[in-house]
């Protein structure tokens, strides 16, 4: 366990600090700085499915509020994970296979992503594999009646970090029934089961109200399906996937090992990706817990190899083969490692998140002068703001007129559509972080205040510079100059370009 453990502490450490946030993190950082009644208030409106990750977020940031730290709890996550993917190796084969196991989990591309992001998920594995090494005594029919009462609290509270956790009570249930276990075991089961759900059911009855938070999930085909097995398969296509399909394969042979890792790898994604088809809800981290599985198939797989290696050895061999085919099998787990070193590299960049909000405030706190007029559209990238008050300070937000702290929301109450005209009708120069999305397709937002941002800036407004940042884009719009006159170029700016500095023009008095 501690060799697992180890390992993926320190690929987790390793390039943690990235140098910005992006947008899903922003909301850890944000809301976790909040005081407890301020984050009580928001979850009514949004978000309850991560409540009490939020509130664990407050604890660990009220010690040092910094990206690292943000982080640290899934790095923490991860290792704890590799650990006991490496217990159940030990439990249900040898411990050969239970420590390459974990190491194969702590070398998978997929897990050392969410090991760095500053979410849920790389927690909630570990809550998830938990229980799992709390059922194996009953696969084994050693489960005593005090021991459900622990599973099923500890399931009870993953569940809680994420309410999708409840799927792998059926993959739970198909060990059961594919072990064959007495009616003594699927009594205590069941009992468990049920404190789960009594525990879960207020959240999910809390978080149907905000299902439109998930209204961007679309319905997943057989590429999410072919992703799915890559992530899961230690990184894409190549000798190390292939080889890493073909020991699962030979470890679903191995009966004791498979009948608990089989569903835990199968049920949870093939169950969320089927109700997908109707209401999309799949998303490779709500299941991220189901990896798990591979791992100790792909040990298993490999100890066959081994044994079935080892019969051919000379018989005088053949005791110092137990020791040189354990180290064979950590020397393939490094060799994979080294190959998927440039998928480490590139995951720790920060161009990798959907956004860097970090790289976008520092542009802001270069380019806008102090007064400059700022609009966020939607009024959630005022997100980029809040993470990192410093780009923005010199700025001067004309939609706001409550903080979200006091209004209970994420980022702030708005004036009305008839007030935000009236205060850009003046304006020359109007500084807008938006959606990079919605400003190429030119869809219609939902919210009237936000339409009302869009056509402002259509109209009335022409970009000079824009700054581009994954989903989000910085830019300084001018007012449309007379029908004679020519618009300046513009000038488009991404991540990594140098770009020449503008020739400094007078400045207007703020408008």
């Amino acid at each position: 366990m501690a060799v697992p453990a180890a390992v993926m502490l320190a690929i987790g450490l390793w390039g943690l600090d990235r140098g910005g946030m992006w947008g899903d993190e922003g909301v850890t950082f944000l809301v976790g700085r909040r005081t407890v009644p301020q984050i009580w208030r928001l979850l009514h409106g949004m978000d309850a499915v991560h409540g009490l990750y939020y509130l664990v977020m407050h604890v660990v940031l009220a010690v040092h509020p910094g990206e690292v730290v943000l982080r640290l709890p899934s790095v923490c996550g991860a290792a704890v994970t590799a650990g006991l993917v490496a217990a159940l190796g030990v439990r249900l084969a040898r411990p050969r296979v239970g420590l390459w196991a974990g190491l194969v989990y702590a070398v998978t591309p997929l897990t050392g992503h969410y090991a760095q992001e500053g979410r849920s998920y790389a927690i909630v594995s570990a809550g998830v594999a938990g229980a799992t090494l709390l059922l194996e005594p009953a696969v084994r029919g050693r489960a005593r009646p005090g021991w459900w009462w622990r599973y099923g609290g500890l399931l009870a509270l993953t569940s809680l970090l994420h309410e999708l956790v409840v799927l792998v009570l059926c993959a739970h249930a198909a060990t059961l029934a594919l072990a064959r276990v007495p009616r003594a075991v699927w009594r205590g089961w069941l009992r468990a089961a049920a404190l789960v759900g009594a525990v879960l059911l207020p959240l999910v009855w809390v978080s149907q109200r905000q299902s439109g938070q998930v209204s961007w999930l679309v319905v997943p085909g057989w590429d999410k399906v072919e992703q799915l097995v890559r992530d899961f398969a230690a990184g894409p296509a190549g000798a190390v996937f292939w080889i890493c399909v073909a020991l699962v394969a030979v470890g679903a042979t191995a009966r004791r090992t498979a009948v608990v890792a089989l569903p835990l790898l199968v049920l949870p994604p093939t169950i969320l990706i089927s109700v997908s088809q109707y209401r999309p809800l799949f998303h490779e981290r709500y299941v991220l817990y189901a990896l798990a599985g591979a791992p100790l198939l792909a040990a298993a797989g490999l100890d066959r190899v081994v044994t079935f290696l080892a019969r051919w050895r000379p018989a005088g061999h053949r005791p110092g083969y137990g020791r040189l085919g354990t180290l064979t099998g950590v020397l393939a787990v490094t060799a994979a490692f080294v190959q998927c070193l440039p998928l480490y590299r590139q995951d720790r960049s920060p161009a990798h998140r959907p956004e860097n909000l970090a790289a976008v405030a520092a542009v802001a706190a270069r380019d806008i002068r102090p007064g400059d007029p700022v609009l966020y559209l939607p009024s959630t990238w005022r997100l980029t703001a809040l993470t990192y008050p410093k780009g923005f300070r010199e700025a001067r937000d004309i939609a706001l007129t409550e903080s979200g702290a006091r209004s209970g929301t994420l980022s702030g109450l708005e004036t009305t559509p008839r007030e935000l005209r009236r205060r850009l009708a003046g304006l020359r120069r109007l500084w807008v972080v938006a959606d990079s999305r919605m400003l190429r397709s030119g869809r219609r937002p939902g919210d009237p205040t936000d339409r009302v941002k869009l056509a402002a800036v259509e109209e009335h407004f022409t970009v000079r510079e824009k700054y581009v940042s994954g989903r989000v884009a910085f830019c300084l719009y001018v007012r449309r100059p007379a029908p004679a006159a020519a618009a300046p170029p513009v000038r488009s700016r991404t991540p990594g370009t140098a770009t020449p500095a503008p020739t400094r023009q007078p400045r207007p008095a703020p408008g």
